[in-house]
């Protein structure tokens, strides 16, 4: 198999390369470039050069940055890998990077190569129908992101990655249904379809699909509109006459608070009400959110039914 940098090193050179791949560069571009087994030990012997992984050097003495050690662990496992999982989902800007992950790389399912420290080697027998047309080689938008879901501990962990990443706007439910057929064991995978169909009717996080089930549809209320736009903004959560607004932060950012107060100003100029919740409050409450929601409803729908979850839910 060929490798995705041959052609740059045709065309420009190996210094150009390697000042490309912040400074990184393997001993296979070493040997196209024209380079004996000698003159690639010598700047190692003299410590200009330092090891990354076998046969993956950097060329200069300092700390290696985070772009170059992405290069190196496609480098270090073979023209056949490609970004995967959290590093691919990041460098699509699918999801916000963090610090400490490690870099994350699929080879075909016979590919016989070791995980290093910092870095995790996936095998995957259908990898080359998982792979976008971009250099250097990476999944797609869709299988990056159920990269990420199937290794989620957990279904809130999935349906957070769900939304998002289809917030992005760099791939859509439709995507992800359409990878979910070519993965049938998949982590959570029969739990996931519902999630998605709920992120592409406008839910854009976690806070939101819970929500969704633990207060609107538990408590049989009325289907909301997920964001609406209004007066430049989103509305989370709309129904007639009131404005249901989520937020999983601690705001403690004054302009935000400001931002959130001016909205709500503006929604009681337009004649709305506005309930505003945060993670505890939907997590550790839902029924008492429900009671709210439906009393400040029957304002204006006297006879609007809801319908308790449970034998203590106060919800009537």
């Amino acid at each position: 198999m060929d490798w995705w940098w041959e052609r740059q090193l045709a065309d420009e050179g190996l210094d150009v390369l390697i000042h490309e791949q912040d400074r990184i560069v393997s001993r296979a571009q070493l040997f196209a470039a024209g380079w004996s087994e000698a003159r690639i030990r010598q700047p190692l012997r003299a410590r200009r050069w330092q090891v990354v992984h076998p046969a993956v050097y950097v060329a200069h003495t300092g700390p290696v940055g985070h772009d170059g050690l992405l290069l190196a662990a496609l480098l270090y496992a073979g023209p056949a890998a490609a970004w995967s999982h959290h590093t691919a989902a990041e460098q699509l800007g699918l999801i916000k990077p963090a610090d400490g992950r490690p870099v994350h790389v699929t080879v075909p399912e016979r590919q016989q190569i070791a995980s290093r420290p910092g870095l995790v080697v996936h095998r995957d027998r259908h990898w080359a129908d998982r792979l976008a047309r971009a250099v250097p080689p990476r999944r797609t938008a869709a299988h990056a992101v159920l990269d990420v879901v199937g290794s989620s501990r957990t279904l809130d962990q999935a349906a957070a990655i769900i939304a998002e990443a289809c917030q992005s706007g760099r791939v859509t439910a439709a995507d992800l249904l359409v990878g979910l057929e070519d993965r049938p064991r998949l982590r959570h995978r029969r739990e996931l379809r519902p999630i998605i169909a709920d992120v592409a009717a406008g839910t854009h996080s976690l806070l939101e699909l819970r929500y969704l089930n633990n207060v609107e549809r538990r408590h049989r209320l009325p289907t909301g509109v997920r964001q609406r736009a209004v007066d430049g903004e989103y509305t989370d959560v709309f129904y007639d006459g009131l404005s249901v607004e989520l937020d999983g932060r601690l705001h403690l950012v004054p302009q935000q608070r400001w931002r959130d107060l001016d909205r709500d100003n503006r929604a009681t100029m337009r004649g709305e009400a506005t309930l505003r919740y945060g993670w505890f409050d939907i997590t550790s409450r839902p029924c008492a959110a429900a009671v709210q929601v439906v009393r400040s409803l029957r304002h204006r729908t006297p006879t609007l039914k809801a319908r308790p979850c449970g034998p203590s839910c106060p919800v009537r």
